[in-house]
């Protein structure tokens, strides 16, 4: 095949199969790497497709912000799943960190306190939901309102944050990528959420499925700093580098 043919084949691919690999491309072509990686360079400089982790997209893997009642209704049943889950890891009497975002706030709703709970939190739909229990002690971390996810950022929770060490923190993400590890929309929320991690023993990432190959603007952390990912459905790839990584997965 010539170079428009090769092309052409490659995009077939991605219409049918919505992503393609570049193993599986030098298999079915019978060329080199360099090869198929050159040809998807080609695609993506000329807007057709993404390239991603391993081969390429016809989606675009960069997520970029958007309001958070929009952003509520989007795998809302998935988010519960995974919520409910994340709720099995609260102990009795226990301390712990919830970041941002329309998952921590289903992850909020399922959460049954078994004697006292201590919670630290930017987000204030996580306090609005967890102020009805009575044996639940909430710290609202203050400073400046981001809007479209309805929490606090800025240096003033930073700052508060140092006082603090919890069991564990929760932590919703914009992308999961494989080299670039868990990011949010923006850089200051994800400077948050890091001191968050710097002030908790275990790093709880809630992310449903559509998250993975994806990555945004800020860089929260790389995939070896956290201990362990809830999701409805994780890639294989992504199982296996946790394997690796010794980062536990739940699938719920």
């Amino acid at each position: 095949m010539n170079n428009v043919e090769r092309h052409q084949y490659i995009l077939k691919q991605i219409e049918r199969n919505g992503h393609v690999s570049v193993v599986d491309l030098c298999d079915s072509l019978k060329v080199s790497s360099v090869t198929i990686r050159k040809d998807l360079q080609f695609l993506e400089d000329a807007g057709i497709l993404f390239r991603t982790h391993g081969g390429a997209t016809n989606v675009n893997p960069y997520q970029k912000d958007r309001p958070i009642n929009e952003k509520a209704n989007i795998h809302a049943d998935v988010k519960q799943r995974i919520g409910r889950e994340a709720a099995k890891m609260v102990e009795p009497n226990d301390s712990i960190i919830i970041a941002s975002g329309t998952t921590m706030q289903y992850f909020a709703k399922e959460i049954h306190p078994q004697g006292a709970l201590t919670v630290i939190t930017s987000a204030i739909n996580v306090t609005l939901e967890l102020i009805k229990h009575e044996h639940v002690d909430i710290i609202q971390l203050g400073g400046p309102v981001r809007r479209t996810s309805s929490s606090i950022i800025g240096s003033y929770a930073e700052d508060l944050l140092s006082d603090f060490f919890c069991s564990k923190v929760f932590i919703g993400v914009d992308g999961i990528d494989f080299d670039f590890g868990i990011t949010t929309t923006n850089a200051h929320e994800a400077l948050l959420n890091r001191k968050m991690m710097n002030s908790a023993h275990k790093t709880i990432v809630l992310a449903d499925s559509s998250k993975f190959d994806r990555k945004s603007l800020g860089k929260i952390s790389d995939l070896s700093k956290i201990d362990m990912i809830i999701s409805d459905n994780i890639p294989l790839k992504y199982q296996q580098l946790f394997d690796n990584l010794g980062i536990e997965y739940k699938i719920c």
